[in-house]
């Protein structure tokens, strides 16, 4: 009798042939040990056929007196695997590469249950590790272990995996000790950071904070940010980049040796994976002697080709370049330097690669600018890796060459000759040329199950579970969450999960609601008779204030329990604890933690629904000097990032139009306003830049330089971004900052100047955040908005310290402070000065006035008495502008300021924070 036996599991296909005594079987006897022949082949992967499967008969009826056992006929019963020879050469999975003999302690089973291999030996196998591979990957088994492969439409070595097309992202810092001439420099920390555009190989790589004598001597040493270029590089058919081979954990390691003079240089840059929003992050390290250049010479490179060979885990290439160094004088001279570069990564073992063995990056558009001003090194090229020795004619298509026209998010496909073709990344829909997310989530286009929300991000999106459950490491499937595993319940207390949810129930004996447990003598509370009835929550708390006696009307028991929430926070534990100790109902003046949708604290705590309010941060502790009684509550600012579920799918500047354009600070984006008079122009707003993560809160703009700068409270930094497409936003101040709120330029000093409350100091530093110094520690409590009169080199602040608001004035030096204003002013939140009128005006959200007066504190006057609650305030062309919380919105005053003229509400409604305008025509002076 032949049964024949069909599984299906992952699109594998195994026919399992149950043979009758006359079978021809594989097994062969080999000095008294069963094997299977030669089991030296790497096993098929699971996605093709592996052969049929011809098991033994029982014990009676198995040839040479083998003890072979039995075939079970329960078929959830594991079937031991090496019971399992197959046909065609074909392998299963072996510990160690050969199927161990009868009675074997480390055997591997095949459950017919679920079709997954069960190994107890020391194979690795997808069923027990498939969390090591990406969410964007499959695991496929081999003979020795298993290996991870990016799914279609992504690339990468199968443990990282990035959708293909999408620009990309580097960060990291930049350390070493480094000799020119006779000058030993330490770099103590430089910023790095890369963008790459994909779609044609473009690498843009940026290290700031480099002093002027080292920046000048670095400008040869490309290679610093050539590994990006090798990374990201646009693939000829048939041929990856580096990052398809490698992934996201290696190191890179790169000797340069310049000639004639024999100076050398040491280069380590290790990469530790991917964040949460998929950007790589690499550390670099470099160390030796550097040849002198001359204080504002140039350093032009021509194009060239590096030959890469690859091995199991290495990858290697040698090279010789040739750089020209261009004095101010015009004269210039060529130099070279030989160039050994080496790269270590785990690569996966067990499956051959399919790469060719060398090939070749050809890199083009070399650029590279040191500008001392701003202290920074930029390095640009296109890149291209392809077959060694590859037709040259190649090299002029659109796609190499980057002069084709397709989208930032499309990939650009070379054809013969010049021709090509843009086909829009995945996640995005277009003719190539003009690409545009898909949301997934609206077109029920998403993976996600009923257990969870869908999210929409650029490119892609995400699956939020439900309360009480958890993400799988496919990144979709949500799971339930074993509650009971965390051994939330008291000691005396027995756990029950359910699916979302769990219960505590007190043993026998005790009394309580599970969490708290104590015996009927020591419980002070009375246990409920068998005539009441009471709510219960979904962690097993009775909810307060449902316990009903009898002849009291029955509880609304049809209400949906709420879902298990995420672990609790301080903020809810904190709640929880209370609302205990008030015995469920706290009275309108008692103390109750506020907590937002997250868990975390609201940045306004507030006794009850009294008026008595506090600042909090982000631990809950209050904030010295907002506490206060006035039916206005204090202008707190969040410190944690709200969820990115709203936001635009821009990564990078999207600059405004040339005309003057109002830019507003909303949370985690930057938004554009352009102005036509004194109108704002609604239909033509856009997202100028996206900052996940992030809160704005503070902006201003360099007319002269063309840059805007703004402060984060959520990441505690002061950064800055040229208005220019695809521009890289730069971090130029990322220590020593708790909450920077307001910041302000000098245009004739080309100085910066910030406020922050969490220190309570006014600082200032050079446009690129050098040269950094205090001007006050002293008598401040609630700094919050600054402003600058370049031409008279003076400084305005605002503190709302509810218990002495104040305007002070001082030096750009930091002499001569005075305070200007502390009579009638309650929340002065926002400043301007207008230098055209030569007056300072404030909005208060606190009196609900926009005041102004001379800069010597004389002439006040009052503008306007009814605002709602101000928060930024700007003055242009005669008109005022200003951001209103209460409004979540952006208006517009008369030249009286009388009356609000315009409004402009964003299509994402939250708080506003700093704005400012921008402007062609630059203020003389």
């Amino acid at each position: 009798m032949r049964v024949t036996v069909i599984l299906s599991f992952l699109k594998i296909c195994i026919v399992a042939t149950y043979g009758t005594p006359g079978d021809d079987l594989i097994m062969q006897e080999r000095n008294g040990t069963t094997e299977l022949g030669d089991l030296k082949r790497p096993m098929e992967v699971y996605e093709v056929p592996i052969g049929e499967l011809h098991v033994p008969p029982s014990t009676t009826e198995t040839q040479s007196g083998s003890s072979l056992p039995p075939l079970t006929s329960d078929p959830s019963r594991p079937v031991p695997l090496q019971n399992l020879p197959l046909e065609d050469g074909r392998q299963a999975l072996s510990p160690d590469q050969r199927i161990r003999g009868p009675g074997s302690p480390d055997e591997d089973y095949l459950d017919f249950g679920s079709g997954v291999v069960q190994s107890s030996g020391d194979v690795e196998t997808c069923a027990l590790f498939h969390q090591q591979c990406s969410q964007d990957s499959y695991c496929t088994d081999y003979f020795s272990g298993f290996c991870c492969h990016c799914r279609s439409g992504y690339y990468g070595n199968g443990r990282h995996c990035l959708p293909q097309g999408i620009p990309q992202r580097v960060s990291g810092k930049v350390q070493g000790v480094l000799t020119v001439g006779n000058s030993l420099v330490e770099l103590g920390g430089a910023d790095l950071h890369a963008y790459m555009v994909v779609g044609d190989g473009r690498a843009f790589v940026s290290l700031s904070q480099v002093p002027e004598h080292i920046g000048q001597a670095l400008m040869p040493l490309t290679p610093i940010g050539g590994l990006f270029g090798w990374l990201f590089a646009l693939e000829m058919p048939g041929h990856q980049n580096g990052f398809s081979l490698i992934g996201a954990e290696f190191s890179f390691h790169t000797e340069v040796t310049f000639s004639p003079g024999n100076e050398r240089v040491s280069i380590v840059q290790e990469a530790r994976g991917l964040d949460s929003l998929n950007y790589l992050s690499v550390d670099t390290h470099i160390h030796g002697d550097l040849p002198f250049i001359a204080p504002g010479a140039t350093v032009q490179i021509e194009p060239y080709t590096e030959t890469f060979q690859y091995g199991a885990s290495v990858v290697t290439a040698s090279s010789v370049r040739e750089y020209t160094v261009v004095s101010t004088d015009g004269s210039s001279e060529t130099f070279s330097f030989l160039l050994h570069q080496n790269v270590t990564h785990g690569a996966c073992p067990h499956d051959p690669p399919a790469h060719p063995d060398t090939l070749q990056l050809r890199v083009e558009r070399v650029g590279v600018l040191y500008e001392a001003g701003e202290r920074s090194l930029r390095y640009t090229t296109a890149n291209t890796v392809g077959p060694v020795r590859a037709d040259p004619a190649l090299s002029v298509n659109p796609c190499t060459d980057g002069t084709h026209d397709c989208h930032a998010t499309a990939l650009c496909l070379p054809g013969e000759g010049a021709h090509f073709h843009c086909q829009c990344a995945l996640g995005y829909w277009g003719d190539g040329h003009s690409c545009y997310d898909v949301d997934e989530c609206t077109m029920g286009l998403s993976a996600c199950g009923s257990l969870s929300q869908c999210v929409n991000v650029p490119g892609s999106h995400h699956c939020l579970c439900h309360s009480g459950y958890q993400t799988d490491f496919d990144g979709w499937t949500c799971i339930d969450i074993d509650e009971c595993l965390s051994q939330l319940c008291h000691p005396h207390a027995s756990c029950t999960n359910s699916p979302g949810s769990f219960q505590c129930q007190c043993w026998p004996g005790f009394e309580g609601d599970g969490f708290h447990c104590l015996p009927p003598s020591v419980h002070s509370v009375r246990p409920s008779t068998q005539c009441e009835t009471s709510c219960w929550r979904a962690r097993g708390q009775e909810q307060a204030g449902t316990r009903t006696f009898p002849g009291s009307p029955s509880t609304n028991f049809d209400q949906p329990a709420p879902s298990m929430p995420r672990p609790q926070t301080v903020c809810e534990h904190w709640r929880s604890s209370l609302l205990e100790h008030y015995g469920g109902q706290p009275s309108s003046y008692d103390y109750m933690p506020q907590c937002d949708a997250l868990g975390q604290f609201q940045p306004v705590q507030c006794y009850g629904d009294s008026t008595y309010c506090w600042c909090a941060d982000r631990d809950g502790r209050e904030v010295i000097g907002t506490r206060s009684h006035d039916a206005v509550k204090p202008a707190c600012i969040p410190t944690v990032a709200p969820p990115t579920t709203h936001l635009p799918p821009r990564r990078d500047v999207v600059p405004p139009l040339s005309g003057p354009t109002l830019l507003y600070a909303q949370g985690q984006q930057i938004g554009a306003l352009p102005l036509n008079g004194a109108h704002l122009d609604k239909k033509k707003a856009s997202v100028l830049l996206t900052l996940q993560g992030s809160i704005v809160v503070g902006i201003v703009y360099d007319c002269w330089g063309k840059r805007l700068y703004w402060t984060d409270l959520a990441t505690q930094t002061i950064s800055r971004a040229r208005l220019e497409p695809w521009a890289e936003p730069e971090t130029i101040i990322n220590t020593g900052l708790i909450s920077p709120e307001g910041l302000a330029v000098d245009t004739v000093r080309r100085m910066l100047f910030w406020v922050d409350s969490g220190t309570d100091r006014i600082e200032a530093s050079s446009l690129d955040g050098s040269g950094r110094r205090v001007l006050f520690d002293t008598d401040l409590v609630s700094p919050r908005a600054i402003v600058v009169d370049s031409t008279s080199g003076t400084l305005y602040w605002t503190d709302w310290n509810r218990d002495n608001p104040k305007i002070e004035s001082s030096t750009i030096e930091g002499h001569n402070r005075r305070v200007l204003v502390h009579d009638g002013i309650g929340l002065p939140n926002a400043l301007t000065f207008d230098p055209s009128v030569n007056l300072l005006c404030w909005a208060d959200a606190g009196t609900k006035r926009l005041e102004c007066m001379s800069p010597d504190g004389t002439g006040r006057r009052e503008i306007q008495n009814d605002l709602s609650y101000p928060f930024s305030l700007v003055s242009h062309g005669n008109h005022f502008y200003y951001s209103d919380w209460r409004r979540e919105a952006v208006l517009v005053l008369s030249e009286d300021g009388h009356r609000v003229t315009d409004e402009y509400l964003p299509d994402y409604r939250s708080h506003l924070y700093g704005i400012t305008i921008t402007s062609p025509h630059c203020p003389s002076g």
